[in-house]
């Protein structure tokens, strides 16, 4: 299985990336993990990352899509993966195509979009950002954020759908709910 997990940020990606990863055997690629580990540890990858992130910018293409390809061929990822934060829009949808053909790897097979409205959105964030302390987590750049999300993420859902690959699924609940609805929705 081949997936990309799409959603505005605090929809969810993350956490049910995650039980996706148990349940399918599969490592989960998170480009929003992988850059945070990497500003923490002071790289020269996370210093330019860590000004953009903190204003609620989205970090620049070529940075995420190198993290992406290191990643994807590695051994584990070549029976499958779970892609969350990438691609984040249409131009990178049809360089990870591309990549996945470069790496001999078969096409993505779904795109899982977790649903949910705005407002809950931001409640959440805020929520999180109480609870972990997280600088990218306030009111203003949230809605930043989803302004960004819906502008230029929002249109792969229609880049999927013209190739039967979208799986939308109602992203508000109980966790476990949540995963049963992907899990039914995968087939």
């Amino acid at each position: 299985m081949r997936m990309v997990l799409l959603g505005a940020p605090g929809s969810g990606k993350g956490t049910q990336g995650e039980k996706l990863v148990a349940h399918y055997g599969i490592p989960k690629i998170s480009t929003g993990d992988a850059l945070r580990a990497a500003v923490a540890a002071g790289t020269e990858l996370g210093r330019k990352a860590k000004a953009t992130m903190d204003a609620g910018q989205l970090v620049a293409d070529d940075i995420v899509i190198g993290i992406v390809e290191e990643r994807l061929a590695q051994d584990d990822a070549r029976k499958g993966f779970i892609l969350d934060g990438f691609p984040r829009n249409t131009a990178q949808a049809q360089v990870l195509d591309a990549m996945l053909q470069r790496l001999g790897q078969p096409a993505v097979d779904k795109a899982v979009h977790l649903a949910v409205a705005d407002e809950e959105i931001i409640k959440r964030l805020l929520d999180r950002a109480q609870k972990e302390g997280r600088a990218d987590d306030k009111e203003d750049v949230i809605r930043r954020r989803i302004d960004i999300y819906n502008a230029e993420t929002h249109p792969l859902l229609d880049y999927y759908r013209a190739q039967n690959k979208v799986v939308t699924v109602d992203g508000v609940g109980e966790l476990d709910t949540v995963f049963d609805r992907i899990v039914k929705a995968l087939g």
